[in-house]
């Protein structure tokens, strides 16, 4: 063989073999994480955009997990959830709350976080509609939407706990006021300003941010939480459920329960009451215990 042809030959084998070592090192799944303007967890704008709980989450999840190509993508709740429907992508939520509705095509974490359940946001000027339906400082919301006329905002296709969402089935659609926007809880919070709603469902310390950035207080507004509720609910990281989403949520599991233990309530207390921090601190730590 010539000396110029048996270069060629060499120099078309060791491309060969370069490629075949590199190929798999390259190609890497691609996995988007699906986030959305959900103050405290994830906060996109203003500033302390990338300063949620969720926020400082992402980055430790993915520096732990080389083995795929990241991708940060925003998106409304409703869209959220076509995406986490489609197989064809590998998509994970890290901001999902567990749902029988969800689980059929979800494959969910281990819990991540316990937080304050949602419950209902009225301003003070209009406390005397929820009054009759108070017991103990708890609202009997069923009763409150079927006795009235009122209209309930809420963010369409969010859940707001499984126990909560098995309320609201109960309800007519004219009981609700959806909104489908990637601001939709300030939104909801400005119709109420405005007194186009008295009545939005919602969280404590989502509205004590929101109120903050829209100028207004957080004194404003009284928070009921909602009778027959727990206190707590408790985030999971949810991925499609795929294969590849199954061995994801396998990895993810793996790196929760460090995080979990300290990290995230330390990120999540920073956002509360000055008087709930401390009794939150304690109760998280034996949010995990095993009997």
């Amino acid at each position: 063989m010539r000396a110029p042809c048996l270069l060629r030959w060499l120099t078309g084998l060791l491309g060969l073999l370069f490629a075949l070592a590199t190929g798999p090192v390259l190609a890497k799944e691609r996995l988007l994480w699906l986030v959305r303007d959900l103050p405290p967890f994830t906060i996109l704008e203003g500033a302390e955009k990338g300063q949620g709980v969720i926020d400082r989450l992402l980055p430790q999840l993915i520096a732990q997990m080389p083995e795929y190509e990241h991708d940060i993508v925003r998106v409304n709740r409703a869209r959220g959830i076509q995406m986490l429907q489609d197989p064809r992508t590998l998509t994970c939520d890290p901001t999902l709350l567990w749902t029988p509705e969800r689980e059929k095509f979800v494959h969910f974490s281990i819990p991540s976080l316990g937080v304050l359940s949602g419950g209902l946001l009225v301003r003070r000027q209009d406390q005397a509609v929820v009054a009759p339906y108070l017991l103990e400082q708890q609202v009997d919301l069923k009763r409150l939407l079927t006795d009235t006329q009122l209209k309930l905002g809420i963010v369409a296709e969010r859940s707001y706990s499984a126990q909560v969402d098995a309320i609201l089935r109960q309800l007519p659609d004219e009981a609700f006021s959806r909104h489908y926007g990637n601001d939709a809880t300030a939104s909801l919070l400005q119709m109420q300003e405005r007194g186009r709603l008295k009545l939005v469902l919602g969280y404590r310390h989502e509205v004590s941010y929101l109120t903050g950035q829209q100028g207004g207080s957080k004194d404003d507004f009284l928070f009921y939480p909602i009778l027959g509720v727990n206190r707590f609910q408790f985030l999971h990281v949810g991925c499609s459920d795929t294969p590849l989403g199954r061995q994801a949520v396998a990895h993810i599991d793996q790196l929760l329960p460090a995080l979990r233990q300290n990290t995230l309530p330390e990120y999540y207390a920073r956002w509360l009451d000055p008087e709930q921090r401390e009794s939150y601190l304690e109760q998280s730590r034996h949010f995990f215990d095993t009997p």
